[in-house]
């Protein structure tokens, strides 16, 4: 069994680390919230002080807070991080300086996931952007030479006896490990760092000790956990979200991302669950649902639930947990989960469960050694139960006969089986969690069966089919919907969600190609991508939909289904023209003669073809009146999730937004300008915004003009 070092200083795990390959150091550091930050940024600046020594960091979403790029930002901005993130939470080195281009000769980073739109205009980060298969990063590291493998881990004390784990990243790091030594290559050194506030879970998230080489234990690693402020969602999204969920059907499986659409969706199922009087009534005021919803998915409540198998977990997964819609239980027991899909059985069983099951092949006719374990494991006989002789005794001291062919003895199982509820099922199952600090704590406050049942495991696992269980997984994840976002689509049908067409990459591939390959490989599974049908407002408005782009992430032989707030485009197995003419009918209106003028010269539509009517009152408008009379009524509201601001604050945020697009164009300058220039004095119910804005009293001739911008904002 391997030593492993313990360690409760950084600077202890620095020299040791630095010890490897004599200081020439190829990291590797997990996606998003699993990074040791301050070990990570001991390591770095011991590395950049000394030129004979080398970092190349292999990781991937590299987190950092906000940074304001006016004074005006920064007076809103400011107090919000210091209060959100705390005084403690320490940004990562390397990644702040690569944004202001400062990294040393020494230090590279390589990443195959960025943080969204950051880093679009960097140079470096987009020179060392690998693109990669979220389930093939394991695989393609292996070959990059990794002497050092860092994560934080999540502790538990119980009895005396240590639990740790893996908590928020078993995405790559075990099959990492195992790719370096099925390569035959050294074994690089695996450093755990415990964090007392990382949410522990359990299941295939739990590692022995002895996985790691060295484990750190310092309160100097103990900081505030970077979580993500939560969304706002807009009329668009919201229409698009309840287009969305129609196609999710009861008993089903759930995948979804993070942002405002993913939360438009999770909203969207709640108001399905909660109030689907209102549900139905929002759908018919956005014209009715899709005839594909009729087809694969469903308008009614959620009486089976949902199983959610997601490479990310996040708050949408807490809502949908709390509000009654993720209750799908799946069980790693093929036959077993076979009855359940079959409606043979429930989670909770039934007098008459034995014979179905008997009937069924999923009981072995003799109940021995191994199928006893089985039996108790699953939850079908309780704990304690043993074999006596010919018997199975129960710990009430009942016995029934091992040989179910026996007369009465399946009967007697039954009668010992009705009531139990089956046990070691799960409810959701993810490769790396990351949100809000809601989230967080709903996460650490999980106890009982819904501890037990959340599952973090490899990405390797949660993203494909493959691994030797291919029948199982396809059965649990049975009418399985994958939803994901994309930035712009073509009229054809490919998605582009992760670069640009001059190759500048936004965010990354991640796992979005497995869900949508998965999908198609799933005899009842649909991909559907999500956008918004345009982007920018006014006369800055852009159609997301395309007739071509010079970039794609998804090709068009994958298509299969978009929405957009205008509704939902089936495209799977369906004609050139047939797939142009759906996403028209997706479109904004503004867009269409254009897009069907594009169309007509490739010769994917008719030369006769008229644009139908109904298409062209895709409109903002046309949505804000229809979904009015629910606004006022408080089932669509901006934060539909709770806010991490005050009430002034989101105030100032809208009015800062506003002057944000007013000053993006001349014109729109001019105006503001004049707007400032007559704003006068503040009124009463806006001196608690300029305050906030460090307004209130100003000093100086620039900040007197910023409290009338602020005023002409606030007076929009």
């Amino acid at each position: 069994m391997r030593q492993v070092e313990r360690h409760t200083a950084v600077a202890q795990t620095v020299a040791r680390i630095l010890r490897q390959d004599d200081g020439q150091l190829r990291v590797a550091a997990p996606l998003g919230l699993g990074k040791p930050n301050v070990l990570l940024n001991a390591l770095y600046r011991a590395v950049a002080a000394d030129p004979r020594l080398s970092l190349h960091i292999f990781t991937a979403l590299s987190l950092l807070r906000p940074v304001p790029k006016s004074d005006l930002e920064r007076r809103f901005l400011d107090p919000f991080l210091a209060r959100h993130f705390g005084a403690d939470y320490p940004d990562l080195d390397y990644a702040v300086a690569r944004r202001d281009g400062c990294l040393p000769a020494n230090v590279r980073i390589s990443e195959f996931y960025l943080q969204s739109g950051a880093l679009v205009g960097n140079d470096s980060a987009q020179r060392e952007y690998a693109s990669l298969n979220y389930t093939h990063v394991a695989r393609d590291l292996a070959d990059s030479g990794i002497n050092v493998v860092v994560q934080l881990v999540a502790r538990r004390v119980e009895d005396g006896r240590e639990r740790l784990s893996l908590a928020s990243n078993p995405d790559v790091t075990q099959d990492l490990v195992e790719e370096i030594a099925a390569a035959g290559k050294p074994r690089p050194l695996v450093v755990g760092v415990v964090h007392p506030r990382l949410p522990f879970v359990a299941n295939e998230a739990e590692v022995n000790a002895e996985f790691f080489d060295l484990l750190l234990d310092d309160p100097a690693c103990d900081h505030t956990l970077f979580a993500l402020p939560r969304d706002s969602v807009s009329v668009a999204e919201f229409a698009l979200g309840l287009h969305a969920s129609t196609l999710v059907r009861d008993g089903g499986t759930l995948q979804i991302g993070i942002g405002a659409l993913s939360d438009a969706v999770v909203h969207a199922l709640l108001l399905r669950q909660r109030d689907n009087a209102a549900y139905r009534e929002a759908l018919t005021a956005l014209g009715g649902a899709s005839p594909l919803a009729g087809r694969v998915g469903g308008l009614d409540t959620f009486a089976r639930g949902l199983y959610g198998a997601s490479e990310m977990v996040m708050d949408g997964f807490m809502h949908l947990a709390k509000g009654g819609v993720l209750k799908r239980h799946v069980f790693d027991d093929f036959a077993l989960e076979q009855a359940l899909a079959d409606g043979l059985i429930g989670e909770t069983l039934r007098s008459g469960d034995a014979e179905r099951l008997h009937a069924a092949g999923a009981l072995a006719p003799l109940i021995h050694l191994p199928e006893l374990a089985r039996l108790v494991r699953a939850g079908l006989l309780p704990q304690g139960s043993h074999i006596d002789g010919d018997d199975v005794v129960l710990p009430d001291t009942t016995r029934i006969a091992c040989d179910l062919r026996e007369p009465g003895a399946l009967a007697a199982l039954g009668r010992a089986m009705d009531g139990r509820r089956l046990r070691d099922g799960r409810y959701l199952r993810g490769a790396f969690y990351l949100g809000s600090v809601e989230f967080y704590r709903w996460l650490a406050g999980l106890h009982g069966e819904d501890f037990d049942g959340l599952s973090m495991t490899r990405v390797s696992d949660i993203n494909q089919l493959y691994g030797g269980r291919e029948a199982l997984d396809a059965l649990q994840r049975r009418d399985g919907r994958f939803f994901n976002t994309c930035m712009m689509a073509t009229a054809l049908g490919a998605a582009v969600s992760d670069a640009l067409e001059d190759g500048r990459v936004v965010s990354g591939v991640g796992g979005q190609y497995n869900f949508v390959a998965m999908a198609h490989a799933l005899r009842d599974g649909r991909s559907v991508l999500l956008l918004r049908s345009c982007r920018g407002s006014g006369d800055c408005a852009r159609s997301s939909i395309l007739w071509n782009y010079g970039h794609t992430t998804i090709p068009r032989h994958l298509r299969d289904v978009y929405v957009t707030e205008y509704g939902v485009a089936d495209l799977r197995g369906r004609s050139d023209e047939d797939c142009v003419k759906a996403m028209l009918a997706i479109s904004d209106a503004r867009f269409i003669g254009g897009l069907v003028a594009q169309a007509k010269s490739a010769g994917k539509l008719a030369p006769d073809f008229e644009v139908p009517a109904p298409w062209l009152r895709n409109t903002p408008e046309r949505l804000a009146a229809a979904l009015a009379p629910l606004r006022q009524r408080g089932l669509f509201d901006a934060f539909p999730f709770g806010t991490d601001f005050t009430p002034v604050e989101l105030q100032l945020a809208g009015a800062l937004q506003w002057l944000k697009q007013r000053s993006a164009r001349w014109s729109g300058r001019m105006g503001l300008f004049w707007r400032a220039l007559c704003s006068g004095s503040p009124r009463p119910d806006e001196v608690a915004a300029l305050e906030r804005m460090g307004l209130g009293r100003p000093q100086t001739w620039a900040e007197r003009w910023q409290q009338r911008l602020v005023l002409a904002g606030l007076r929009r």
